[in-house]
């Protein structure tokens, strides 16, 4: 059976995997670096009711997000792991709180199995380097779902009290959609237990004051941004009032097509990501899901009191919900893992502790064995080939995991299933692998944080650096810790440090025949990752290279001198 010395065992690897990639991957652009950026932003210029992005108005996240990873770096520094700090943080709390709710409708064994197998998805890992409001998300709406189904058994105020306030928390994290999940949760939930009365309390109008109460503070920087300001434009959208943007426009607006946005809109886009974002777990939920469902059909859509659908049911409205949007990302969808990870939980205790479905585990058993082996394989090559910078010695160690692998599968002295154990090794293992070494080797191609760490180590004067003719992304800015301006190539000046396109050095040269090229390096979009950049041989194709050059004259060089 499952101990407690070995979860926390298993959890702890997750959680000190994070920690790994906190510490030793450079932050990627877009998004964790813009936001990382507006996080140092508002704490340097004190502006934590109206948020700035590069000196600009920023209306696109509500400000939970840069609060708390601003008041990290104000406590701890400017670092990259200050900024995650908070979010990682968040990830530990929807662990247990995944833990709690399931351990209130089933047994403890299914609880703990509910915070390993959520710990251990892919996207834990990735959401604890590449930090996006996503991460802060997840913790507050399960936080807020577990209070209430407390509340719920319980009656107790404390746990009404607790709900609503991570709701609003998760409001000034993403928005309304904090608010609609607890809602998709329990509605089927209620509906399906023909528990009526829970649909209609009285204290739902105290926990909507809650919440108005909490989101006083951006409503105040909201109106005094942008509604005593209307007409701005902000992203290429004209704003009339910041709180209709955010109430719902940038939600709802979704559905109705006033959010321009067209991104990736078909039904099917968030469960493609799934398939690799929910590893090692997404075939034994899909199963457990189509279960699920087939239970509810032959029980006539009527559960008992012992049984719940608010995972379930939370999960497949939400997932309903977002794959109507006009604009999905892949991220979108990670609100409701601790969901996914809770049918799960329950789905491998049946198989793997109660022996159910023994010809279905013969075959699973196989089949994931098959699919480890192919990802510990995807790792060795990743290891061994794209980046001279990584040591041999690494891909050796990732080989000799392969055959660990096989060592633990094929061993007769297991506490509990192989494949589980084997499930969490891998997803352990190739993160640790991942963040140690192959992301820190591919964000060195990553123009922002390279640029800036010459800079720093350079001691370049930041007020004469200017980017000139390139778009140098978003860590530059957070790690330079400094707001770059920006001209054309003809706007620029004598005695001014120009960043700029590699290309554009010869018009540079000549019109400033005493320009100093002080470095060259290399660009590209690490999100954008494909075969060609992988291959060293075709890599070249693939990158820009830029420049940092120093326009001032020989004459005052050798003064300086």
């Amino acid at each position: 059976m499952l101990k407690k010395h070995v979860v926390l065992f298993v959890i702890g690897l997750c959680i000190f995997t994070y920690i790994l990639g906190m510490f030793l991957i450079p932050l990627m652009d877009i998004d964790a670096a813009q936001y990382a950026s507006i996080s140092r932003e508002m704490f340097a210029r004190h502006s934590f009711l109206q948020v700035y992005d590069l000196g600009h108005d920023y209306l696109d996240k509500p400000p939970m997000l840069f609060w708390l990873s601003g008041l990290s770096m104000f406590i701890f520094g400017v670092h990259d792991w200050a900024y995650r700090l908070p979010s990682v943080l968040f990830s530990i709390l929807a662990i247990y709180a995944t833990y709690r709710l399931a351990l209130l409708y089933y047994k403890k064994e299914i609880a703990m199995l509910s915070a390993m197998v959520l710990a251990a998805s892919q996207a834990l890992f990735l959401m604890n380097h590449d930090v996006r409001a996503d991460t802060m998300l997840m913790g507050w709406v399960i936080c807020s779902i577990w209070q209430l189904a407390e509340w719920y058994i319980s009656q107790k105020k404390i746990h009404f009290i607790l709900a609503f306030i991570a709701i609003a928390g998760g409001m000034l994290t993403k928005g309304p959609i904090a608010f609609f999940v607890p809602v998709f949760a329990f509605l089927p939930h209620f509906v399906l237990r023909r528990e009526w009365k829970q649909l209609f309390r009285w204290e739902y109008i105290v926990g909507l004051f809650i919440i108005a109460l909490l989101l006083l503070p951006m409503n105040i920087g909201l109106y005094r941004q942008f509604d005593m300001h209307p007409g701005k434009i902000v992203g290429g959208n004209y704003i009339k009032s910041g709180l209709r943007f955010y109430y719902w426009t940038q939600s709802f607006g979704r559905y109705t097509g006033e959010n321009t946005n067209r991104e990736m809109n078909q039904f099917t886009f968030l469960l493609q990501n799934m398939l690799w974002s929910f590893l090692p777990w997404i075939i034994f939920f899909l199963i457990a899901l189509v279960l699920e469902i087939k239970t509810l059909f032959q029980q006539k859509f009527t559960l008992s009191h012992e049984q719940e659908w608010i995972t379930t049911g939370g999960f497949i409205l939400t997932y309903c919900v977002l794959a109507r949007s006009q604009a999905q990302l892949p991220h979108y969808i990670f609100v409701v893992f601790p969901f996914a990870a809770i049918v799960t939980a329950k789905f491998l205790y049946a198989l793997f502790f109660e022996h159910k479905w023994r010809h279905l585990r013969r075959i699973l058993v196989l089949l994931h064995l098959f699919i480890f082996t192919l990802l510990w394989l995807a790792l060795i090559a990743l290891m061994a080939f794209p980046f001279s910078d990584i040591p041999k010695i690494v891909a050796t160690l990732s080989a000799l995991c392969l055959l660990l692998m096989y060592s633990i599968f094929y061993s007769k002295k297991l506490h509990f299933h192989r494949v589980l154990i084997v499930a969490f090794f891998t997803s352990i293992g190739i993160n640790i692998f991942l963040n140690t070494a192959f992301y820190p080797a591919l964000l060195q191609y990553q123009m922002g944080n390279t640029a800036a760490s010459f800079i720093n180590t350079k001691h370049i004067d930041k007020s004469k650096v200017i980017i000139a003719g390139i778009h140098p992304g978003y860590p530059l800015y957070f790690y330079g810790q400094y707001i770059f301006p920006d001209t054309s190539i003809n706007g620029l000046k004598e005695g001014e440090i120009a960043i700029t396109n590699a290309d554009s050095l010869a018009l540079i040269e000549k019109k400033f025949p005493d320009a100093i090229v002080l470095h060259k390096g290399e660009n590209f979009h690490v999100t954008q990752l494909n075969f060609a950049f992988l291959n060293p041989e075709t890599r070249s194709a693939e990158l820009q290279h830029y420049a940092i050059v120093d326009l001032t004259s020989s004459s005052k060089k050798n003064i300086k001198k």
